[in-house]
């Protein structure tokens, strides 16, 4: 049974609306409040925000449930195993691969800083990079974190630190949930409401000391990369729930937990950093 780790609880002072509580950790250490705050999608309020990104209600997925082997039943996914710690919306002349390992990347950065200075020293960062096709293609980062080591005995510490690939692409699970939207897009996005990413795409999978991160490649499917850009032409119409799970298959597996979410509100395409091949990262690129 995977086992719920203490994370953070996300706060700012400008927005009411609490997002989704992922832990009892009282204080958000500077670095992660840094990486919360930056990036080219600000954190907004979950219910009235726009162009930015939000922490949903982990209950808005339904999970697989303890008895779920034995009645098929689901239930709400509840708090988060990892803490949210940023969104980044950026866009290159080539497709970017592991930006956790680029020097310009900020949420790592934060926590090298952090670290420098004796704070944070079991900081780890989960981060997951969808990349979309495009003449100049565009990558989305969703970046969570945890102060806490990942229990050894869980299920996230084998999907994480585990040797086989195939294991991941039989196990990681993306969830959505079309929070507001045209009915055309509600409709296509029920057809993807969970599936197994790494059997519709090909992910590549990144480890370092202190961050993992997944590459996914939707140029890797035709119909996967075709959905995506139906979607992305009513994104500023549009605020989708995307979560990820490591998928439960054995009863000792269950319940199934959530290891973070993001809540991608009405964006802009246009806001976009671009990021050059020296690993410079630039300004906001223009339409």
């Amino acid at each position: 049974m995977e086992k719920m780790m203490k994370q953070t609880v996300i706060s700012t002072d400008d927005i009411n609306s609490k997002p989704a509580k992922t832990g009892s950790i009282p204080v958000v250490p500077e670095w992660i409040t840094e990486a919360i705050n930056g990036g080219s999608l600000p954190f907004v309020d979950p219910n009235t925000g726009s162009n930015g990104w939000a922490s949903p209600p982990g209950d808005v997925f339904p999970l697989r449930s303890v008895n779920y082997f034995k009645t098929k039943q689901k239930s709400p996914g509840g708090d988060y195993l990892l803490s949210p710690t940023g969104v980044d919306w950026l866009r290159s002349t080539v497709k970017l691969d592991n930006v956790l390992a680029r020097p310009d990347n900020r949420v790592a950065h934060a926590l090298r800083q952090a670290q420098s200075r004796g704070e944070s020293l079991n900081s780890f960062i989960f981060a997951v990079n969808f990349q979309i096709p495009s003449k100049e293609p565009y990558s989305l980062v969703i970046y969570f974190a945890t102060e806490d080591p990942i229990p050894s005995d869980s299920l996230l510490h084998r999907f994480i630190n585990g040797e086989d690939d195939s294991f991941r692409n039989q196990r990681f699970k993306l969830v959505s949930h079309v929070a507001k939207g045209p009915k055309v897009v509600k409709a296509l996005a029920g057809k993807y409401g969970a599936f197994l990413v790494g059997k519709s795409v090909k992910c590549s999978y990144h480890r370092g000391s202190n961050y993992f991160e997944i590459d996914v490649d939707f140029g890797s499917s035709a119909i996967l990369s075709a959905a995506l850009r139906f979607t992305l032409g009513y994104a500023t119409s549009l605020t989708t729930d995307v979560g990820f799970v490591v998928e439960a298959q054995t009863e000792d597996e269950l319940p199934e937990k959530l290891i973070g979410a993001a809540r991608l509100c009405q964006n802009e395409l246009s806001s976009a950093f671009v990021v050059d091949d020296d690993h410079k990262l630039l300004q906001p690129c223009i339409e």
